[in-house]
């Protein structure tokens, strides 16, 4: 099958598919599995689909923001501390470092599909959509794939393929 890589019918499937994919979260948390097989597709689906022509997760989610991603920043943007934090940060519902925002273009740092700072982008942002990198198993880090299934290809893909590899029974 083909991976589907069109935002609209992704975001469109990601939510007809959401309750869906919240059983099949349940489903692997409470199942063993051989974890390789799931590495494996996150790997086939990674390598095919180009993540930079998307920059979608950048416009549709939140950066949280710790301690070495800021000093980063700050040595690449080449600023004080003080107007990193002014001019890029925000804090979220929680009173935590986020990268700044606009409604319209997403992350403060993206221009058209381009990070500007790629280079001293933080770990959050180098490890997404955090199949392939990251700590944790893979059942440990379904419980942010159901929302990124709406914006995300590579996860999207994922979730699907994932599904048939378990033999998900999961139309109710």
């Amino acid at each position: 099958m083909p991976l589907l890589t069109d935002l609209v019918q992704i975001k469109r499937l990601g939510e007809k598919n959401r309750a869906e994919n919240l059983r099949f979260r349940k489903h692997m948390k409470s199942h063993v599995f051989v974890e390789r097989q799931f590495r494996k597709a996150a790997e086939e689906i990674t390598d095919a689909i180009d993540c930079r022509a998307c920059a979608e997760c950048c416009r549709v989610g939140d950066v949280p923001l710790v301690e070495r991603d800021a000093e980063k920043l700050v040595k690449f943007l080449g600023i004080s501390e003080k107007k990193f934090i002014e001019e890029y940060t925000a804090l979220d519902e929680d009173g935590k470092p986020i990268l700044k925002r606009t409604k319209k273009d997403g992350c403060v740092f993206l221009a058209g599909n381009d990070c500007t700072v790629y280079e001293a982008r933080p770990g959050n942002c180098e490890k997404f959509p955090h199949l392939l990198r990251g700590a944790g198993s893979m059942q440990s880090k379904m419980w942010a794939m159901v929302d990124r299934a709406t914006y995300c290809p590579i996860v999207f893909n994922w979730l699907e393929k994932v599904k048939g590899l378990t033999n998900f029974g999961g139309k109710k």
